[in-house]
């Protein structure tokens, strides 16, 4: 749910999603546009523009999920305005653990999604914070 209509000018902090992956498959047998095809998947889930999201994926990580060391990954949505609720985080958590299984070739069961919502003045940006632009 947008915070604002589109007839009133959207402020930059609205768009702001961070995404950061982190997974114990070693970088080569990762998709070498793993990022971007994130940041991309990320934008249109989140209804946000792709530059505006930030995305971090490491690899290669020591991870134990669910008692097993089995390959897995994890993943940690921060976002202004769009996580706020169980009802928005179920449907990005759906589609972002379809992206992700596609993606890197895990079940649903190896992979977990942590939301953080954001408030403006948490995120800073050109020596200020989100809420004075």
């Amino acid at each position: 749910c947008p915070l604002y209509s589109l007839a009133i000018s959207t402020p930059p902090w609205h768009a702001m999603p961070f995404l950061e992956l982190e997974t114990s498959l070693p970088s080569a047998s990762l998709p070498p546009d793993l990022p971007a095809k994130l940041c991309s998947a990320a934008a249109a889930i989140l209804g946000k523009p792709e530059e505006r999201v930030s995305v971090t994926v490491r690899s290669g990580a020591t991870m134990l999920l669910n008692g097993s060391p089995a390959p897995s990954a994890h993943l940690s949505v921060a976002a202004i305005g769009v996580l706020s609720s169980a009802e928005q985080n179920r449907a990005h958590s759906a589609q972002l653990f379809a992206f992700l299984g596609a993606q890197l070739g895990l079940e649903a069961d190896r992979i977990l999604i942590r939301f953080y919502p954001l408030e403006p003045w948490q995120v800073g940006k050109k020596g200020t914070v989100m809420t004075f632009l």
